[in-house]
């Protein structure tokens, strides 16, 4: 008990007095090592002083002169002893070693008159010896008691589920951390079954919801970074009914020279709510319209926009050019990119990409090859409740683009679209319709006239997981709060990709347009939006409350569809779509009305944009996309 409160009383002193005891420990091994040295030597005990014959005190303090500095050099004194591990003791080597070697160059190689020579070969030894073991001794005293402090402390029990190099490491990690403690593993191996690893009893998956009953876990911590996404999100739904926190860690390329640490645990990932396997990147077609050239993104801040960045700069462009009209959103894009231009030259242009007179001057000045166009307005309801915005910036803006685009001969011209825009019932899917339109028309009149000098295509798809607006992050906001998780209606559908998934999508369908296409990607079965809301509940160690379930953690309360919004969106007008050299890419075959309807419609919604008219505003839009159905129920009351 006595070692217990003196070990409590260090643990509690402030750091810079733990330094300077610790520098005097290692002062006093200093010279207790000498007087050690003498007497294996001359095999009797000898004072520290007064002695005329064999001057012991010289060596001693010139032990203390040479090894404080050298280990303060080496950073013996900023190490925590109570972590020291192998790492730490290696230190103690190089640094021992090295005094060593001078402590043995003045006291044997040079000699002092009246110090035996082997002293300057003991004593380094038995220094080694002696600092060696005091660290062992504070991390075991100490540290045990720390570790026996942390275990009283309301930690969350956890399991980690993989026994291999992974969950060793985090094993490690976890060995000292204040708000979890490790209970034990789960593993798929048989063989590993009731074996210990590093102290610790290795269970079966099928016992995890025994194992929540009687040791109370509330957390399991996934350490496979290696297996595939169907293996995964097999594992994530045999966890969802044990009523665990489920944390994973990220593939093993983005894990930091392959180390393991607490900090790399997080949510399941939107990848892993997908429920399907991601769509593998032809590496030909990214780099066809990229690699040496000029490219410019519009919406260049945007979730979408800049994602694009990205992926456009790990193919080596001359120049990115990023067009954002957002100031903060292109500072965070250009910051972001900064560290990993390399040989690209970054140009930030703050600008609305719908400003012609402004995009003749970029396009003028930087001459691109390859235009992405991300700049929109995507969200539904405001929108639908900002027609003439929507309106101005989706369709007029892109319609300005395309022959700013044209007149400078851009080579190829991408316009990120949606799956909104098929069959629309909301404003923003029809403006986004009628930009595709100006596209098809503009390469229509270019090919009748035998100048198609720019390539215009158009990439649809779904709604993108984790990007500004997504249900994701607003679904783990309402999860943090304790609840409702909203969701407009039962039986609301949609298809989803992953933010990297849409921008691969961009550049690949960019790179193999001819000219005019509308680019789908085969994105499998549409997700129930409830279920996807049910699955992130039940990963987070909660239970949704519904009427078979009263006691349950988290209610799902439905809303009822907004205004624009549909049950079930769609990805193609026609039934028909054609292949393409990607396996999961298809062309749409889709018609358009011609150039003299197209810019009249433009013209009759330019005229009540400007005399800030909603209703001619949509009667010009059904007339020019006569898909275009809005919601009966939809609010009359419109801001211009």
């Amino acid at each position: 008990m006595a070692l217990q409160r003196i070990a409590a009383l260090t643990l509690s002193l402030p750091r810079v007095v733990k330094r300077i005891i610790v520098l005097g420990v290692d002062a006093s091994l200093c010279i207790l090592t000498v007087w050690l040295a003498y007497y294996l030597r001359l095999d009797q005990w000898i004072p520290l002083s007064g002695h005329a014959t064999f001057r012991p005190l010289i060596s001693a303090l010139g032990a203390v002169a040479l090894a404080l500095p050298i280990f303060i050099v080496f950073g013996l004194y900023r190490a925590i002893f109570r972590y020291a591990g192998s790492a730490s003791m290696l230190t103690v080597l190089q640094a021992c070693t090295v005094y060593g070697v001078l402590y043995a160059a003045i006291f044997t190689a040079f000699g002092i008159p009246g110090v035996p020579r082997s002293i300057g070969l003991l004593q380094p030894v038995l220094l080694l010896l002696a600092v060696t073991a005091s660290r062992a001794v504070a991390h075991v005293w100490l540290g045990g008691l720390y570790r026996l402090r942390l275990r009283e402390l309301p930690a969350r029990k956890v399991l980690i589920y993989g026994a291999g190099s992974s969950g060793r490491q985090l094993a490690a990690a976890l060995a000292d951390n204040r708000e979890m403690r490790l209970l034990g593993f789960l593993d798929d191996d048989p063989r590993l079954h009731g074996q210990l690893l590093n102290g610790h009893p290795v269970h079966p998956p099928s016992r995890l919801p025994a194992l929540v009953e009687r040791q109370e876990i509330t957390d399991v911590l996934l350490a496979l970074p290696s297996i595939g996404r169907k293996r995964r999100n097999e594992i994530l739904d045999a966890m969802r009914t044990a009523h665990v926190t489920v944390r994973t860690l990220p593939s093993l390329d983005q894990l930091v020279d392959g180390q393991v640490q607490v900090s790399d645990l997080r949510e399941p990932d939107v990848d892993d709510l997908l429920g399907r396997e991601p769509v593998v990147p032809d590496p030909a077609l990214m780099e066809r319209n990229i690699r040496g050239k000029v490219v410019m993104v519009t919406g260049a801040g945007g979730s979408i926009g800049s994602e694009l960045c990205r992926q456009i700069l790990a193919r080596a462009p001359r120049t990115l050019v990023l067009v954002e009209r957002s100031e903060f959103a292109l500072y965070s894009i250009e910051r972001a990119l900064q560290p990993h231009t390399l040989a690209c030259l970054l140009v930030p242009v703050l600008a609305d990409a719908g400003d012609a007179k402004r995009m003749d001057e970029v396009l003028e000045r930087w001459r691109p090859h390859t235009i992405y166009h991300a700049a929109a307005y995507k969200h539904v309801p405001l929108v639908e409740a900002n027609p003439g915005e929507g309106l101005r910036n989706n369709a007029l803006g892109t319609h300005a683009l395309a022959h700013c685009a044209l007149r400078h001969e851009v080579q190829d011209f991408v316009l990120i679209s949606t799956d909104k825009a098929v069959r629309p019932s909301s404003v923003m899917g029809a403006s986004k319709r009628l930009a595709e339109i100006v596209l098809q028309v503009l390469h229509a009149e270019s090919q009748a006239q035998g100048r198609c000098t720019t390539c215009f295509s158009m990439v649809r798809f779904g709604n993108v997981l984790g990007s500004s607006g997504s249900v994701v992050p607003l679904f783990r906001q309402q999860i943090r709060d304790g609840g409702p998780v909203t969701v407009t209606h039962p039986e609301v559908t949609r298809y989803f990709m992953t933010v990297p998934e849409a921008a691969q999508l961009v550049i690949q369908a960019g790179a193999m347009a001819r000219g005019g296409e509308v680019f789908v990607l085969d994105m499998g079965e549409p997700v129930r939006i409830v279920d996807l809301a049910r699955r992130m509940i039940e990963l987070s160690g909660l239970s949704v409350r519904d009427e078979a379930r009263p006691e349950g953690d988290i209610a799902i309360a439905f809303t009822g569809l907004r205004p624009g919004e549909k049950l079930i969106e769609e990805l193609l007008l026609g039934d028909d779509p054609a292949p393409t050299e990607h396996p999961r890419i298809l062309r749409a075959r889709e018609t358009h009305p011609g150039r003299e309807e197209l810019e009249h419609a433009l013209q009759r919604i330019t005229q009540a944009i400007d005399r800030l008219d909603p209703e001619g505003m949509l009667d010009a839009l059904r007339a020019i996309v006569p898909e275009y159905r809005p919601n009966p129920d939809r609010s009359t009351d419109l801001v211009a």
